[in-house]
């Protein structure tokens, strides 16, 4: 198999697995050398390097999911709604981890300063970095068949968070990606024809 297409294997590979236990296939170390591979090679724009990581394991993994909970409880009146939310927290706490997504706007704000004919559109780099940060993470989680989802409950626990792990007051939560061993598969996913989201001219 070419290295093409090992990696469009992977690419296909890597789906939202909900269906988690906390029983990894690998180490929690093996796990964080992935997530330091990739903050050092995602690519950024101006080399800005802008995208910060945080990762939890075991009682903090558990703890940042119990907050969410606690945080939507105090939103959701509806006692109905709030048993699907709650089976959905369950359901993250039951995941071996959670790596989160933040950006540091002390980077970007000095980018705009040092570059200001930009300057409008480094935040918007910096999202779209955070978003290669977060896709190489997870197709890497994928090669050693770890699920995960991606989850965006920022900006209502961005607060607790930071007061929990002492974040730094620059950055900014952008997403949370739950992981585990896989215990069901994603299902069968449906394509959008390629012939109406691509158009190619000079072949």
């Amino acid at each position: 198999m070419s290295d093409l297409q090992k990696f469009q294997e992977l690419t296909e590979k890597r789906r939202s697995i909900y269906a988690l236990s906390d029983q990894l296939p690998v180490s929690n170390d093996e796990v964080v050398k992935l997530v330091e591979h990739a903050i050092l090679h995602t690519p950024s724009a101006f080399n800005s390097q802008s995208t910060r990581i945080v990762v939890l394991f075991g009682d903090d993994h558990q703890k940042l999911w119990q907050l969410t909970e606690d945080t939507l409880r105090d939103i959701v009146d509806n006692d109905e709604q709030f048993t699907a939310t709650k089976q959905k927290m369950d359901s993250f706490k039951g995941g071996a981890g959670t790596v989160m997504f933040f950006e540091d706007h002390s980077v970007v704000r000095d980018m705009q300063a040092a570059a200001p004919l930009y300057a409008d559109k480094f935040p918007i780099w910096a999202d779209q970095t955070n978003a290669m940060h977060q896709y190489v993470i997870w197709t890497a989680l994928a090669s050693l068949n770890i699920g995960a989802n991606l989850q965006h409950y920022n900006p209502i626990i961005d607060k607790k968070v930071a007061d929990t792990w002492n974040i730094d007051e620059h950055w900014e939560l952008n997403a949370q990606m739950v992981f585990g061993a896989i215990e069901q598969p994603a299902g069968d996913k449906e394509f959008k024809p390629v012939e109406d989201r691509i158009q190619v001219f000079g072949k």
